[in-house]
């Protein structure tokens, strides 16, 4: 297995070169949720300008998921084989350039195949941050840098739709992408002269080895967290891809109020994240189990939030507003804790490709959400029934984390007697 130097474990202070690159991989957090959310965005005017029915806007918005999710294992293969920074930068450089051309294009197939660009770029961005955290980020530090990125994807939807409802509606939806795209670009030139440079923190050992795919894959934990992304995933998708069709064209709103709208459930997601993991930490330091204290922010998190995402459509528009912002706080609780919760069950030795499994079969709830809800749209005409489809899988996502994850403790992948000089003498599987 890795070991950490005892440098690494000690408390230190994040130096300001550390800072700019955990600055710059904010940002590129930043625009990868900008970039994969602004075509539900400009979706009500997509619709109209391509005269497409419901089930096709349903199939084009899911067709960033369909490389996205199935590029996750290549990618983290890719971090791990080359190097991470040109890895990041070649996928960044991708998806930006996917993004901007899209502006340009005309009909349904070329968006499409775009889109299909644009997911194996952004594929890179998860397995690029986690080798980059691992390999150059202090243990005493990672949490918090974790943290930060968490906040900033919750801000990349956000400001998408308050910039990008109010950008579309004056200037309309092809020049915001073109720029959008474009502007993007000029991250490489900080990212060129900044990025991570040398070993990073050194690995002192290797000791036994990591457990194969089939071993994790035997372990009904692993399924249990699987299926419990997936359902995660579906809800935060369903937001992500109809949320600002949904406030248009069923509710009403104007495109100015529906950038502020959707942005506001965004930005109280990104804040109480911040809020839920420090109040986590908190409860396990007063003695809790891990156990129930994941447990209980995961299972409520996902079936209140799917139950307050269908409650939306069966009130008046104040009604509305105010069970999105609850569905926010509600999706922090599990965003703050579910990849502490991999991390802890499949420990030092299984972490990585635990979590590349994890997401590439749960990022495929992309394509269902983005293209079932376009489907039951285009069949009843009104999202309720589509967002009872969302709470039904809040609710599965929850009996999950209850029934089929077991305690959150490590998975103890073999057993290693070591003997005085830190030799291994005998090892059981």
């Amino acid at each position: 297995m890795h070991t950490e130097t005892r440098h690494d474990l000690l408390p230190q202070k994040l130096s300001g070169a550390l800072s700019v690159v955990l600055g710059l991989l904010v940002f590129t957090a930043f625009l990868n949720y900008v970039d994969r959310g602004n075509l539900s965005i400009a979706a009500p005017m997509i619709k109209d300008e391509l005269q497409l029915s419901a089930s096709q806007l349903g199939l084009l918005l899911s067709a960033f998921y369909w490389t996205y999710g199935l590029s996750q294992i290549l990618a983290g293969w890719l971090v791990d084989k080359f190097h991470v920074n040109w890895v990041l930068a070649a996928g960044f450089s991708l998806w930006s350039a996917a993004t901007g051309v899209t502006g340009i294009l005309h009909g349904f197939l070329a968006i499409f195949l775009l889109r299909l660009v644009l997911g194996i770029g952004e594929s890179v961005a998860y397995p690029a941050y986690s080798r980059i955290l691992v390999q150059h980020f202090p243990l005493s530090h990672r949490s918090r840098a974790n943290a930060v990125l968490a906040a900033g994807l919750s801000c990349g939807p956000a400001f998408g739709m308050l910039a990008g409802g109010v950008l579309m509606s004056r200037f309309g939806w092809r020049s915001f992408f073109v720029v959008l795209g474009a502007a993007s670009l000029l991250w490489l030139i900080p990212w060129l002269r900044w990025m991570p440079r040398g070993p990073g923190i050194a690995v002192s050992e290797y000791s036994g080895t990591s457990p194969g795919t089939l071993e994790i894959l035997k372990q009904r934990s692993a399924w249990g967290t699987f299926f419990a992304l997936f359902c995660v995933n579906y809800k935060l998708y369903s937001l992500v891809s109809w949320l600002p069709f949904y406030l248009v064209r069923e509710r009403h709103f104007s495109m100015d109020a529906m950038g502020e709208i959707g942005g506001a459930v965004f930005l109280t997601q990104a804040l109480c994240s911040v809020l839920c993991g420090r109040y986590a930490d908190r409860w396990l330091a007063a003695g809790a189990t891990s156990t129930r204290v994941r447990k209980t922010f995961l299972i409520v998190g996902a079936a209140g939030g799917g139950t307050c995402l269908f409650a939306s459509t069966r009130v008046g528009n104040a009604g509305c507003i105010a069970l999105l912002m609850l569905t926010g706080v509600l999706l922090s609780l599990s965003a703050s804790n579910m990849w502490a919760t991999t991390q802890t069950l499949a420990g030092p030795h299984a972490s990585g490709r635990w979590t590349g499994l994890q997401c590439a079969f749960a990022n495929l709830s992309g394509v269902v959400a983005s293209w079932l809800t376009g489907y039951i749209l285009q069949r009843t005409g009104h999202f309720s029934a589509a967002f009872a489809v969302v709470m039904g899988f809040g609710w599965a996502g929850a009996l999950c984390w209850r029934y089929v994850v077991g305690p959150i403790e490590p998975v103890v992948w073999g057993k290693k007697t070591i003997a005085a000089g830190g030799h291994v003498v005998a090892a059981l599987a």
